[in-house]
């Protein structure tokens, strides 16, 4: 799977941009803030209605303009799309696929698959467990689509529930309402974990793999899932049936504070390196390393499930990385198509061998 071709108007500092991208290897040089960033954020949007750098798509509309469109071609094995996204000030976005209007972002996923790899992404080992879960819904919705649902549903769920609870506070008549909810909870909640757990046990093998090989055997790398619901996945009616014990046995701590203790909203993942919690123990660099090795197995994950290989997008973080994690990035981007940004050509010479196209940038032109 490749994007072939790009047009942006009015996105972020492009005003009117028409690029054709190479099958493998495509390198944008240029300082900071002339736009490197927005044009990777421009493909991740194609891949699934949104951004990974804010949650206000107007934020995405360059300041002087009340509109924005992204378009781009995406092939495939087996696939031949025209992704087209309008953004505008006062409406809701509107999203073509082949000239046909879709309704949900989740009718995205699949039509093109991103693996993005960013500084900010330590962030998933340094911030907080609500980090860590974004990470893993953003990633299982790409390759189950079905999975975003659900959890759409859940938080929808969640949120009445919370407010039944507050209420509650002054009036506990409408218990039969909370076993309602807590049954529709352990329903949606359950599917959710077990998916959860179905992937973080996937990618914890495959980038257990990657990491012994990036640091040459020194390191050992683990993920393991946190969940206040459950310790076994193998039996989703088991997990059902505990999720609602434990939301009846803690309900009368739930009316308390008015929110619900118990669910797959407080998971979290620890990552291990040489045994060690990364969080607090790893440094900058092997923090780095295992995240870097962790996007590596998003790739393996993504190619196994869809039989073809997502686009990788590098966000300036090659300077972030010694020669030898940078010779280890040329043999994995062989197979399918990067998008690389950078600051200085320096850090791209170890990319010579590769079949590839380099960009220079300034100020939302491309030459």
């Amino acid at each position: 799977m490749y994007v072939d071709n790009i047009r942006l108007i009015n996105f972020r500092n492009y005003m009117n941009l028409k690029l054709k991208l190479h099958k493998k290897v495509n390198i944008f040089i240029g300082k900071n803030a002339q736009g490197k960033t927005n044009l990777l954020e421009s493909i991740y949007v194609c891949s699934s209605g949104k951004s990974f750098r804010t949650n206000v798509d107007r934020d995405m509309i360059n300041f002087k303009k009340n509109q924005s469109y992204i378009g781009a071609k995406v092939i495939g094995e087996h696939l031949d799309k025209t992704i087209e996204i309008k953004i505008d000030r006062n409406k809701p976005k509107r999203i073509k696929v082949n000239k046909l209007e879709i309704e949900r972002n989740k009718e995205l996923y699949g039509g093109l698959n991103v693996v993005v790899f960013s500084p900010e992404d330590l962030r998933i080992i340094k911030d907080g467990p609500s980090e860590r879960r974004d990470f893993i819904d953003r990633e299982i919705s790409q390759i189950k689509p079905m999975y975003r649902y659900n959890l759409n549903k859940y938080n929808k769920i969640l949120f009445q529930r919370n407010n039944l609870l507050k209420n509650m506070r002054m009036n506990e008549k409408n218990k039969h309402l909370v076993d309602i909810f807590n049954i529709q909870m352990a329903k949606i909640g359950s599917k959710i974990i077990i998916e959860r757990a179905k992937f973080i046990e996937k990618i914890s093998r495959s980038s257990k793999r990657i990491h012994k090989n990036v640091t040459r055997g020194e390191e050992n790398l683990s993920l393991k899932y946190k969940t206040n619901v459950v310790d076994s996945f193998n039996d989703i009616l088991y997990i059902e049936n505990l999720f609602i014990k434990k939301l009846e046995n803690n309900i009368k701590d739930d009316i308390l504070k008015g929110t619900t203790k118990i669910g797959p909203h407080r998971d979290d993942i620890d990552i291990f390196i040489n045994n060690v919690y990364s969080k607090t123990y790893a440094s900058q660099g092997q923090q780095r390393t295992a995240i870097l090795s962790i996007k590596l197995a998003e790739v393996d994950i993504i190619k196994e499930e869809k039989n073809d290989y997502p686009v990788l997008l590098l966000d300036d973080v090659l300077s972030e990385l010694d020669k030898d994690r940078r010779k280890f990035l040329v043999h994995a981007f062989k197979d399918l198509q990067t998008i690389i940004t950078s600051t200085d050509i320096i850090d791209i010479k170890e990319f010579d061998p590769l079949n590839k196209k380099i960009f220079h940038i300034d100020n939302g032109e491309i030459l």
